[in-house]
């Protein structure tokens, strides 16, 4: 998808969310289940979207829409525990050559992780997209996923 294709459906996708949790949503959970049903099944390139939450310590599967996912991720490995370490969106073209990438299903070959901020902008969780192909997620992803996360906890 071209990038003034992929930022105008972005754009719309934003105001959609952000109107479906404005009129009815106050509950973080709901937020993210509404804003995954939404990404995962217009965003084409999409093959998993979930979240990933922090508990006592551990990285966890939250809501997600895809095939089945891993429960519990390695401490400081993978790409989620990447973004949470960094404290910034992780974009990895090839999934095959990120060291201690964690397969939970082969078929994944990109993918992009948002940290997931808190009202009082402490990282609680990652959002995490796959995508089958090569080179899926770009600075258009970034930014656009970034403002969609940040509804979570509106």
């Amino acid at each position: 998808m071209d990038s003034n294709k992929k930022n105008s459906r972005y754009q719309r996708l934003y105001e959609q969310i952000r109107e479906l949790i404005e009129k009815s949503s106050n509950n973080p959970t709901s937020n993210m289940v509404t804003m995954l049903a939404v990404l995962h099944h217009k965003m084409e390139y999409f093959f998993w979207t979930g979240f990933y939450l922090l508990q006592d310590g551990k990285l966890q599967v939250g809501p997600y829409q895809g095939a089945l996912a891993c429960i519990n991720l390695a401490k400081d490995t993978g790409v989620c525990w990447a973004a949470i370490n960094k404290k910034e969106t992780v974009i990895v073209p090839d999934v095959h050559r990120f060291p201690g990438h964690i397969a939970c299903d082969s078929r994944s070959n990109s993918e992009i992780v948002v940290p997931l901020k808190n009202r009082q902008g402490e990282i609680v969780g990652v959002l995490d997209v796959d995508s089958s192909a090569l080179n899926s997620f770009d600075e258009t992803d970034k930014r656009w996923l970034e403002k969609i996360v940040e509804l979570v906890f509106a």
